[in-house]
């Protein structure tokens, strides 16, 4: 019996599938830069933006008429703003404990303020002034934090995490002569991750998505042993925890969550932020319901003007739709700048903006330095 049922087993094993062509172009991380636009580098995506910019300048007759959008917010949010500051506009029950700190702090004060603050690992560290996740890191050991005080060449921020399963961008807008707004896209985020199959070690998993590909050397500088482990068969496995797209964060449009009931929630919680009125909120709540009813969520992060609509980052989203997206809301970001420069709020003068620009060059040198 014993030989017959290896016989069988001989017989119905079949020779592994050549992978198509498709197959390996689809896994390959050239042809998906080329091809799928949400990889596209931010100048060529936004190019053809940019003569709608010109349009918005001209109609505001000011190349800076972002600027009186979010008049709390340092450059109305658009760049260069501090997240400590934004952090301080928004009641204290929304947001996870967060305090910031100098750039120069030794690994034992940091230790004893952590105490004082009452919080423990783990925990986030991000730059005060950052975008697109640089330097968002999460400490889960003291090596994690003693790498990031080597590495951290400007003051940051340090973050209770928040272990909510479910992260979102709601992006919610309100002109300043209404009281109430609307919440204009809701964007979904799935953590870098992949599913073991019991055989393959991790960096074999991530060479099968082109995404996943994309980030196998930094988590290889990172991390080089967690690409040895060899996941059980079914198992998920989070490769990065940060919510950010140049992180390996798939986007997934969440419109069909935006209901009535959010759109309260979010102008309860906008009404309190002073001299916001456009703009991204990235969360983590325990579940869409909970966000619902106002309960169990924390904001992580206010995005202003720069916000973008995240949800057109969907893998396969139309790029003429995106575009679509991306215009109505600058074309509201120019509709309340102007209502808000007619009650008073001055725009930048073109002095004013370039000193600021510049400002933001020279931080982003010291920042790599």
């Amino acid at each position: 019996m014993m030989n017959i049922a290896v016989e069988t087993d001989e017989k119905i094993q079949e020779p592994a599938q050549e992978k198509t062509l498709y197959d390996k172009l689809s896994t390959h991380v050239v042809w998906a830069k080329i091809f799928r636009w949400e990889f596209w580098p931010f100048s060529v995506f936004y190019f053809p933006v940019m003569f709608y910019w010109v349009w918005l300048s001209l109609k505001t007759r000011s190349l800076f008429f972002f600027t009186a959008s979010n008049p709390t917010i340092e450059f109305g949010g658009m760049l260069g703003e501090s997240k400590d500051k934004i952090f301080q506009l928004i009641p204290k029950q929304y947001i996870p404990k967060t305090y910031k700190l100098h750039a120069s702090v030794d690994q034992e004060s940091f230790l004893d303020r952590l105490q004082l603050e009452g919080l423990n690992y783990p925990f986030i560290l991000k730059p005060d002034i950052g975008e697109r996740g640089w330097m968002v890191e999460l400490i889960k050991t003291k090596d994690d934090l003693s790498n990031y005080l080597n590495r951290i060449q400007v003051d940051f921020l340090v973050q209770e995490y928040v272990s909510y399963e479910v992260e979102l961008g709601v992006f919610y807008y309100r002109y300043p002569n209404c009281d109430h707004g609307t919440v204009s896209s809701i964007v979904m985020k799935d953590m870098l991750s992949v599913l073991g199959d019991g055989e393959r070690n991790i960096a074999s998993l991530m060479a099968d998505d082109a995404r996943s590909k994309m980030h196998i050397e930094t988590l290889r500088a990172k991390n080089p042993k967690q690409l040895d482990q060899i996941p059980a068969k079914g198992e998920k496995v989070e490769i990065n925890s940060i919510g950010n797209h140049s992180r390996g964060t798939t986007f997934l449009n969440g419109n069909h969550l935006i209901n009535k009931r959010l759109i309260k929630i979010m102008d309860k919680i906008s009404s309190q932020v002073d001299g916001f009125y456009f703009g991204r909120y990235d969360l983590r709540c325990r579940s869409v319901e909970d966000l619902y009813k106002g309960e169990h969520f924390k904001i992580l992060e206010l995005n202003g003007a720069g916000a973008e609509p995240a949800h057109i980052y969907h893998p396969g989203f139309s790029l003429i739709q995106a575009y679509k997206d991306i215009i109505h809301h600058l074309k509201v970001l120019a509709d309340i700048s102007m209502i808000n420069h007619k009650r008073g709020v001055s725009y930048y003068s073109f002095r004013e903006g370039m000193k600021d620009i510049l400002k933001i060059r020279e931080y982003n040198q010291q920042k790599v330095s």
